[in-house]
Order: structure tokens, then sequence, then C-alpha cells
């Protein structure tokens, strides 16, 4: 009798190869998580706990892998020149793109015009909702932002968790055992050698994926529902459509003349994409991103400044967003914004993107701050919006990762750490050859 065996690749059959990969367990746990909602609402809403724990899991461990990955990378650079040089090419390419997002979301805004025919009195709006928005926007100063960057303590950083913060004394650490040059040695090995067991937990900790996307994802429909979009969906499409575009076509641009494909990239990360999606957050994804660019060739040192600093300043997925939905709601309002309004409002936009960098539901909390500014356009508009902002915000967080993972390979090929070899085989799905 003939047996006809499954495929194997090595001694694992190959579809059990494939079921063991994260990202298959998490698109499997998604498209769970959406029939629950939809078909068990009330069972969808109360497995809420389930995504908010994985979260909480994830940035429990966020602190120390920035901590480590940048003060033992700028420790290895050796001169202190090299790290200015890196930080100023990565702020140069963070306005760069961030500015262009913002003037990508106005055109189209302009062109499509999502909230034209609306007629919606804003005094008929209920603004109660928003109230609590548009007071974190005024507690983001520019001053209070940047005071905030300091921490109470050296400690109190790595504990407080927040990101800035951390990767400010990282930063002076890390240049502190730069200047001692051979006698910080032996701490330099010592915090390798944690950084090795920090990022076996986060291995550990990414089994349980899944399981979170599961539980943030059947929430999202059951509280929502899918229906819920349905008197919006021209806004949410047209986010979606130009973020789909910007990727594909600024950043695919962006990927070509560096010598990579930004789908291969997207490819190369479709588990941290799959992660990123379930749970609406990037920062779910941010240890893992990490690891894959040190895998794809970038230096250690380059990507423990870029990826940190990118999540706060380099947010292309939000800035779309911003003056997308400003637009929108002058639009529904029946606001005619001029030329110099337009301009005035991208302007601040780019600054109060800045300042509400690391709150949680900062894109939100920055469109508040937005509108505050600019006087034309009025702050009670956003209730048009809150309903279906938690679908949007999938959508910001997918490119704000995405924006960050070239920001992070482009930096290292203009400082000329690129390996093109082990990006290459990266982005190609095999083993590099040595």
């Amino acid at each position: 009798m003939i047996v006809v065996e499954e495929p194997v690749v090595g001694d694992v059959p190959r579809r059990r190869r494939l079921a063991g990969q994260l990202y298959v367990q998490v698109l499997v746990a998604i498209a769970a998580g959406i029939l629950i909602g939809h078909f068990w609402p009330d069972v969808g809403a109360a497995l809420k706990p389930l995504g908010d724990a994985f979260i909480k899991l994830v940035k429990m461990i966020i602190a120390p892998v920035i901590f480590l990955t940048i003060v033992t990378g700028i420790a290895g650079m050796k001169e202190l020149g090299v790290v200015g040089r890196v930080a100023l090419k990565a702020f140069a390419y963070f306005l760069t793109f961030s500015t262009l997002a913002l003037i990508v979301g106005l055109i189209i805004a302009n062109v499509v015009q999502p909230g034209a025919g609306m007629n919606i009195d804003p005094a008929t709006l209920e603004g109660g909702k928003v109230a609590e928005y548009a007071q974190k926007a005024h507690e983001q100063s520019l001053t209070g932002f940047l005071l905030h960057i300091i921490p109470d303590t050296f400690l109190g950083a790595l504990a407080g968790g927040e990101i800035l913060q951390v990767l400010f004394v990282a930063i002076l650490f890390g240049i502190s055992l730069t200047m001692l040059g051979g006698r910080a040695q032996p701490v330099v090995d010592l915090l390798e050698t944690v950084a090795h067991a920090v990022f076996r937990l986060v291995g550990i900790l990414m089994r349980a994926a899944p399981i979170g996307a599961f539980g943030a994802m059947a929430f999202t429909i059951g509280k929502y529902g899918l229906a819920s979009l349905a008197n919006l969906i021209l806004l949410v499409a047209t986010f979606y459509l130009t973020s789909i575009l910007f990727v594909l076509v600024v950043l695919g641009a962006v990927a070509w003349y560096n010598g990579f494909s930004i789908l291969r990239l997207i490819a190369y990360l479709k588990a941290e994409l799959l992660l990123v999606l379930g749970t609406s957050s990037s920062e779910s994804a941010l240890p893992a991103l990490i690891q894959k660019m040190e895998v794809a060739g970038c230096p250690k040192a380059v990507v423990g400044l870029v990826v940190p600093t990118g999540y706060s300043f380099n947010l292309d997925g939000t800035n779309i967003y911003m003056t997308l939905a400003a637009l929108f709601i002058a639009q529904a309002t029946g606001i005619q914004l001029s030329l110099q309004e337009q301009l005035l409002l991208l302007a601040v936009a780019m600054l109060s993107s800045k300042g509400a960098a690391g709150v949680t539901g900062s894109g939100f909390i920055t469109l508040a701050a937005t509108l505050s500014v600019v006087p034309s356009v009025p702050v009670a508009g956003m209730a048009l919006i809150l309903g279906v902002d938690r679908f949007m915000s999938e959508c910001r967080s997918l490119t704000n990762f995405i924006g960050n993972a070239v920001a992070t390979i482009v930096v290292s090929r203009w400082e000329g750490g690129l390996d093109k070899a082990a990006l290459d085989a990266a982005l190609d799905g095999r083993p590099r050859e040595d």
C-alpha cells in the first residue's frame, strides 16, 4: 500500500509549521474575535480584559527594552559625534515625512470632500464626551511637554514607562558610558547579557499575542458593531485609502530609492502588523520591531535611537488623520476654510502632534489641541467622529508602524551601517548566508 505523507519541511509537517507561525495565530484570533463580537456582542464586549491584559504585558517590558537597546547601542558607537549625527538625520527624516503626511491629508480632504452636504449645526452637537479630550489637549502645552520629558528620578523613568523619559535617561547614560571608554566595558557586557534575557522574555510574552488580539477585536466589534460605520463610511474609507496610498506610493518610493521593496518589508513584518491591527496599538509590537530591524541588518545604535523616537515624532498615520478629520468637521458643519486658514491648521497640527506624543489616545487628543487653536473649526465637532475613531485608530497605528520601519532602514543606510545582505535575506525570508 502506498501512503501519501504530508509534505514536510525538515522534520515538521508543513501545515503544523504554518499553524505555529505567530501571524497565522493572530489572524485566526482576529477573525474569531470579529465573529464573536458580531454574533454575540455582549460576550465580545466582556472580552475587553484579554486585550487590555496583553497590552499591559507588553508595556511592562517596553521600558527595559528601549533602555537596554539604546544604552548598549550608544556605548558601542565609541564616538559621541556619531550619536549626534544619527539623531540629526533621524529628526530630519521625521520632520520631512510628518509634514508630507499632513499635506497629503489636507489635499485628499479638499478633493474628496467627505463631510460635504451633512449641513450640521455646531450648536446642536453634544460636546460632553469631547470635553475630556479637549482638557488633555489643553494640558499638553509645548513647555509642559518638554518638561515632562525629564523624569523626577533616574529609576522613575523606567518605573513610569514613559517612552520619551526612558529615551532621555538612556541617551544620557549611554553617552556617559561612551565617555568612560574601556573602564565601562564590564557594565556594557552586563547590560548586553541582561538585554538577551529581556528579549527572551519578549519572545515568551508574544506567545500570548493571539489571545490579546482576540479579546481586543471581539470588544471593538461587540461594543461598536459593524453597522456603526455606516453613517461615516466615506470618512473611514477615505482615511484608509489615503493611508494605503501613502504607504505604497510615498513610502514605497522612499524604499525603492533606498534599495528595498515596501511590499517585501510589509510581508517581513506581517506578524507584527496583524498584532497592531488586532490591538489597535503600535506599542504592542515595539519590542518585536526592534528585534526584526536588527535582524534585517540595521545597526543596534540606529535602531535604538530611531524606533523609540519615531514612536513619538514620526506619526505618519496620525498626521494624515489630523488634517483629514479637521477638514471633515469643517465641511460637515458648513465652514469654508480659506487657504491661509488651512495652512495655519497644518502648522498647528505639526506642533500639537509633538506636544501630545506618547499620550494615550494621542490621535484624538492632538486633533482637539489643533482645533482649539484654530477658532474657525468648532472643537465640539469632534463628537461627529468620536464613534468611529476607534476604527480609524487601527489604520493610524499600522501606518505609523510601517513608517517607523522604513525610517529605521533609511537612516541606517544614510549612516552607512546598513548590512544589505542581511536586509535582503530577511526580506526574502531566508537565513543569511555569511
